[in-house]
């Protein structure tokens, strides 16, 4: 068994009888029943996902960047030098990028991989080497990736997640970087939802109107090259889920070699049982991927923030995700994951420190009467 299929097969549902339990504790905590909304909602999936209430507290926590450069570049779609991917490299390196900053808010670890950068690269404190290809083909004149490319980047991600949580860290998160790979990423949510490429695709690093229609051109020449183009009365959303053989195919046709690493990434933490927050259109598109490979690997996924990107709002819509925090980000790199950590760790936490009605001698809600003891 390849270490794909060895870790496809350990991922599992959440724990009934844990996810029970949560929920049983928050309606005893000295609150109104709901009044913390979403994060019950984290909170009750965390300690399913551990199997036990409380579950872990999901510190610390790492965030891996995976970066990677796109053939399609040469179509035109950013007015960015893809030399920006292995200078943006250099700057995580150097702890000069937003992702260092909000690391470092937050006390989280960055780890960045070079798994498909254009570019040799020297070795460098914080850098993983483990270039599949120097970037992916371009996805409009035939696949950006053979299987085995794919393949060899997914294991990358897992093995990565593994490393991660060995060192000890509690929580994952992902981060990406690659010129063009919100074209790579469009594409993707398009093949897997059925949505048009207008419906996805959006203006990426802040491209001018007629860029952008390029672009939208360019990612339909890339679905209709590979049989990927779907009718706009023949979507899939909800009604004819992928296959894992059609989202290999789907993912080495028109994806890159980080959503790749990114959705091994994904599947190593569900099957470690460790939590992973989702950045942004990117990891969307990854996670797309991972869960047609093993649907119960969103029990591990948080939603960190919805992306400005079209593409990420109809990709959390198809996974059934609900993003944690909304303030028009499209940076991509970890940091919409990082500055939702903390919202995950204090859902976590009211489950460790918060007091039931019981223990603190505080009166429930009295059946007689038409609103909570306790009040906003």
């Amino acid at each position: 068994m390849s270490l794909i299929e060895e870790t496809i097969a350990a991922v599992r549902p959440l724990d009934e009888a844990a996810v029970r339990e949560a929920r049983e504790h928050q309606a005893r905590l000295t609150k109104p029943p709901g009044s913390l909304g979403v994060l019950e909602e984290v909170s009750v999936r965390l300690a399913g996902l551990a199997g036990r209430c409380p579950p872990p507290l999901p510190e610390p926590a790492a965030v891996a960047v995976f970066a990677a450069d796109h053939g399609v570049h040469a179509q035109g779609v950013t007015p960015w030098p893809q030399e920006v991917t292995a200078q943006m490299v250099a700057n995580f390196l150097a702890g000069g990028a937003v992702v260092n900053a909000f690391a470092g808010q937050v006390g989280a670890t960055v780890t960045v991989v070079d798994v498909g950068v254009a570019a040799d690269l020297g070795p460098a404190p914080g850098l993983l080497a483990r270039k599949v290809a120097p970037g992916t083909a371009d996805m409009t004149e035939g696949p950006a990736m053979t299987p085995d490319q794919a393949r060899r980047a997914m294991a990358t991600g897992i093995e990565v997640a593994r490393d991660l949580a060995g060192a000890g860290a509690r929580c994952l998160l992902t981060g990406d970087m690659g010129i063009a790979n919100t074209t790579a990423s469009a594409a993707l949510i398009a093949a897997f939802t059925g949505l048009p490429p207008e419906r996805v695709t959006g203006r990426g690093t802040g491209i001018d109107d007629r860029t952008h229609a390029h672009k939208v051109e360019v990612v339909r020449a890339a679905l209709a090259r590979h049989g990927l183009l779907t009718a706009p009365d023949s979507g899939r959303v909800g009604t004819d889920p992928v296959t894992r053989p059609e989202a290999e195919r789907i993912l080495a046709a028109v994806g890159g070699l980080e959503h790749a690493a990114l959705a091994g990434f994904i599947l190593g933490a569900a099957a470690l049982r460790v939590p992973v927050v989702l950045d942004g259109v990117i990891a969307g598109a990854a996670a797309l991927v991972a869960a047609a490979m093993a649907p119960d690997v969103l029990g591990a996924c948080v939603a960190g923030h919805r992306s400005a990107e079209p593409g990420h709002s109809a990709t959390v819509g198809h996974l059934g995700l609900r993003p944690l925090v909304d303030l028009e980000l499209r940076l991509g790199e970890g940091t919409g994951a990082l500055l939702a950590l903390p919202l995950v760790q204090g859902a976590a936490r009211v489950l460790h420190e918060v007091a039931t009605f019981d223990s603190a001698g505080v009166s429930g809600k009295d059946p007689g009467r038409s609103h909570d003891t306790i009040t906003e």
